[in-house]
């Protein structure tokens, strides 16, 4: 008999070092290993936004790192259609598996797939996406990373057979920590859990990810150092300009709603393009164009934001085509300025559709300082003095607030990652105007608004919520015998003798269901022999009050109820095949056992 390897003795040796901590983890009191698992997660998130970032940048360096002539420069329109071609092939042919809208994939994931997302993407949105971005691709690392950290903390509870509220709040901390290390921002990356992924938690379950968000900027503040994001010029706040900061808000609130419905309607259209290539290349094109004319869309645009923020904004006509006409003209300048936050929509939802990985994060960012940007100078130009690199920085929290529908995070985190805490009034002020704004006519973010449409999104309603996470295949019972339309009564009398059940779905050769026959419907003749076979199925059959498909969401199921009164309703495919019933006491079950799951005492 043959001696083990080196390796497998390694191997060996590797599993009993891994089961230890395992075993000793688990035999600790339930919010112990939850504090645990939260800084492992933290130092996971944030060491995977590090990762990212470097990555962003050295691909961008390689690429235009050696650029020392206008012929080079010309590169910067084929290359996002390049990355963008790259992100594709790779998701397509490697992944094949869609990891698009992370953000958006993580609130299904907590919806309707118990918290677990592959495994896969604790790496597959890096890659994907700091190509697509260091080619160029005008969208954000923002989502893609918080998908990678949703991954690792959803990963991280599976591979411990935790409960979905445990699952849950890992995967909160892993996108808490995700937005903490790429910002380098706590508060921020809380209250982005908070407001946006998870609907129902406790301050039991906060521990986690306060110890997540903290780990995770204490990893990004070690590799990138502790300065801030975007550092600005801000001038003191002034009473005064409360007006002007109101009427900020009421614009964002404005191209909020551009921003959420125009993204929605290009993606939609390009889309609908079945070839994957003639979409790339359609994208691409467009693309390039946008970029040749309006350079600021190149990549992610974090530079032409601090050019706004650091009061610079000449830097970013210079690079235009149209540069020497718009020195010449006063107006000019917010016009240009103009078109650039129109067309940054189009830019994203190209890269996006074209089958580029990235988010919307950072193009809210860019659109935010541009708006405030805009309304500044064009009151400036009206003979008033407002500090423009004031209101560029307040109009990001303005934009993030209506696009994301959460104003607390918006207004933190702009505060951390400009350092402009002593604007934290027009911060307040703007956010909420803005969110106010855009409730008025649109009631979901970007984020959760497809969810909405399919009835996927988890509320803070609890109740909503609990509906939403009962899914009506897993509720089915199938201990209903059927019957055949052409059976007799003698037929049925058997099976009613053999079942435990006082309802009889009837159904024809191809399992269609036809009706549904009811032991009350027949208690009278049951016994008379002469009629077993003489009477048919099909002469005692009823047609169902109504009729559940096993695609149903819970709530549409609990409104079939409630009209017709019934307490079992039969259920059917989406071509009408028999699958079995539903009952309301197993929904009421069901309803009771999730929300002792997602409950967080």
């Amino acid at each position: 008999m043959s001696s083990p390897t080196k390796a497998a003795i390694w191997r060996t040796r590797m599993t009993q070092w891994m089961i230890k901590p395992i075993k000793w983890l688990k035999s600790q009191p339930e919010d112990r290993i939850l504090m645990i698992l939260g800084f492992v997660v933290g130092l996971g998130s944030g060491l995977a936004a590090v990762i990212l970032k470097q990555l962003v940048e050295l691909i961008g360096h390689l690429l235009t790192g050696w650029f020392s002539s206008t012929y080079h420069s010309l590169l910067l329109l084929v290359y996002p259609g390049i990355g963008m071609l790259l992100a594709m092939l790779f998701v397509r042919y490697v992944i094949k598996d869609d990891i698009g809208h992370g953000v958006t994939k993580v609130l299904a994931a907590v919806s309707r797939n118990n918290s677990k997302i592959k495994a896969h993407n604790t790496f597959s949105s890096i890659i994907a996406s700091s190509v697509t971005i260091g080619f160029g691709g005008s969208v954000g690392a923002e989502a893609p990373i918080v998908y990678t950290g949703a991954a690792i903390g959803s990963n991280i509870a599976q591979s411990l057979k935790l409960s979905y509220r445990d699952m849950t709040i890992l995967l909160g901390c892993g996108a808490s920590g995700a937005v903490a290390g790429i910002f380098k921002a706590p508060m921020a990356g809380i209250l982005f859990t908070l407001e946006i992924l998870l609907f129902n938690i406790s301050m039991k379950s906060i521990l986690p990810l306060l110890f997540s968000t903290v780990t995770a900027t204490a990893v990004s503040y070690l590799f990138l150092g502790t300065d801030v994001a975007f550092a600005s010029v801000v001038d003191d706040f002034s009473m005064g300009n409360i007006p002007y900061y109101i009427l900020l808000g009421i614009f964002c609130g404005f191209v909020s709603l551009y921003f959420i419905r125009m993204t929605m309607h290009l993606e939609d259209r390009i889309k609908a393009i079945q070839n994957p290539f003639r979409r790339w290349w359609i994208s691409a094109l467009m693309l390039g164009v946008l970029i040749f004319i309006f350079p600021p869309l190149y990549g992610e645009g974090y530079t032409s934001l601090m050019d706004v923020l650091q009061g610079n904004p000449d830097n970013i006509l210079n690079v235009s085509i149209f540069g020497p006409i718009l020195s010449k003209y006063a107006w000019t300048v917010p016009i240009f300025f103009a078109f650039v936050m129109i067309f940054k929509v189009f830019s994203m939802s190209f890269t996006n559709a074209g089958g580029g990985v990235g988010g919307t994060f950072g193009p809210t960012l860019i659109i935010g300082g541009i708006a405030g940007f805009i309304l500044a100078r064009s009151v400036n130009l009206m003979g008033l003095s407002l500090p423009e690199a004031n209101f560029a920085l307040v109009g990001m929290a303005g934009l993030m607030s209506g696009v994301m529908q959460a104003p607390m995070t918006a207004i933190f985190l702009i505060a951390e990652i400009t350092g402009g805490y002593a604007l934290l009034m027009p911060l307040i002020i703007v956010s909420a105007i803005s969110f106010a704004t855009i409730r008025i006519f649109e009631p979901y973010s970007i984020y959760s608004k497809r969810l909405a449409k399919k009835g996927d999104l988890l509320t803070h309603d609890s109740d909503r919520a609990v509906l939403t996470l009962l899914q009506t295949n897993e509720l089915i019972e199938r201990d209903f015998v059927p019957v055949g339309t052409d059976d007799t009564l003698g037929s049925l009398v058997k099976v009613v003798a053999h079942s435990k059940r006082n309802l009889y779905p009837v159904v024809d050769k191809n399992n269609m269901l036809q009706g549904v026959i009811s032991l009350d419907d027949i208690r009278e003749i049951m016994f008379s022999t002469e009629l077993y076979d003489k009477t048919y199925v099909f002469n005692l059959m009823k047609e169902p009050q109504t009729v559940v498909t096993d695609t149903d969401r819970m709530e549409a199921v609990m409104e079939k109820f409630d009209r017709s009164g019934a307490w079992n309703l039969p259920v059917v495919d989406t071509v009408g095949r028999y699958q079995g019933f539903v009952s309301k006491s197993k929904i009421f079950s069901s309803y009771r056992q999730r929300l002792q799951d997602v409950s967080c005492d």
